[in-house]
């Protein structure tokens, strides 16, 4: 998939100085996502020397369409970050394919370390990195991921309405994820082998809004050429279902704050970096936006958390022009 998203990308001229080292940028930014480019753009549009270093590996790479992003509903994930490309590339911004193996701060900023050793400094520092799906290990899931298997009912709720669906839970709490399906569907079987023990109140729950319970294992993935047609549980039984709504665990791509030292929070679903209402971290000039900063963060929520971020950024930039004009002013009237 990584393949794909390098050949949606514009091949153009990518505004870059012959050396990303000759350089003190005004903000670097990890992670090329629909955060991090939402920060870039907001930046490179207020004349700051932005710099996006991204992998070309966003979370939904696996999903041919998201859903729910306003004008860009069923659009493909990859177009959007392509485009987004273009538009800070237009802006002047800077993206360079990389990856960062090191973070740390320096004198008047922080100096970031790729995995080819090209060390680069900035005033501010953008971490957009995300997160990656841990799926269940079943012979055919990983296979159908962003297609027949999805995990978030208002991704991809809609488009399951009147269709059997299948509920994998790993955890008893995944039990919610059942009960948000069924305004779309009477058709739910819910998959409890990975789950362990569900709460027997739970289970009356889930069969008093008429939803199946199947306890037996998930031997493999079921599938009809590249459709999903069903789960084969151990015993040799096929249970048809259309799609799968699954619960992978969610780990944060989180090692450049971690360098830093910066302070995380617990979360529904483990500890995850700490942020203010515009995305700053405990370490002074550093901000973390889109799923680095909050784990159920959907597409337009991150690009929000981006530009939020890129906002506030530039609002330090302008404060710090102020003062230094303000003092400027005093020595040129000898005060």
């Amino acid at each position: 998939m990584t393949s794909n998203l390098r050949s949606s990308i514009p091949s153009g001229p990518d505004n870059s100085n012959p050396s990303l080292e000759t350089e003190h940028w005004d903000v670097i930014i990890i992670g090329g996502g629909t955060a991090g480019l939402s920060a870039a753009l907001i930046l490179a549009r207020a004349r700051r020397r932005v710099l996006v270093l991204d992998e070309q590996r966003p979370r939904n790479r696996f999903a041919p369409h998201m859903h729910g992003v306003l004008s860009r509903d069923g659009y493909s994930p990859l177009d959007l970050v392509a485009d987004g490309y273009r538009e800070v590339r237009a802006a002047d911004g800077v993206i360079e394919n990389a990856v960062v193996v090191g973070t740390h701060p320096i004198a008047d900023g922080f100096e970031v370390v790729t995995d080819t050793g090209v060390r680069i400094t900035g005033r501010r520092l953008v971490v957009a990195t995300g997160s990656r799906d841990v799926l269940p290990d079943i012979p055919g899931l990983a296979e159908q991921w962003g297609r027949g298997v999805v995990a978030c009912p208002y991704c991809d709720g809609y488009e399951a309405s009147g269709r059997a669906v299948g509920v994998l839970l790993s955890s008893a709490a995944g039990v919610h994820k059942a009960h948000m399906l069924r305004s779309y569907t009477d058709d739910i079987t819910v998959f409890t082998a990975l789950a362990g023990v569900i709460p027997a109140s739970d289970r009356v729950l889930l069969e008093q809004r008429g939803m199946r319970l199947e306890d037996r294992t998930v031997a493999h993935i079921v599938t009809d050429g590249d459709r999903l047609t069903g789960l084969a549980l151990a015993d040799g039984t096929i249970a048809a279902v259309d799609v799968v709504f699954a619960e992978p665990a969610l780990v944060p791509l989180d090692e450049p704050l971690r360098q830093l030292g910066a302070d995380r929070t617990d979360t529904p679903v483990g500890a995850w970096t700490a942020v203010d209402a515009v995305g700053r971290t405990s370490v002074a000039g550093v901000w973390a936006a889109g799923n680095a900063a909050d784990p159920t963060a959907l597409v337009p929520i991150a690009m929000g958390s981006g530009a939020t971020a890129g906002l506030a950024i530039n609002g330090e930039f302008v404060a710090e022009e102020m003062a230094a004009a303000s003092l400027s002013l005093t020595h040129e009237r000898g005060e």
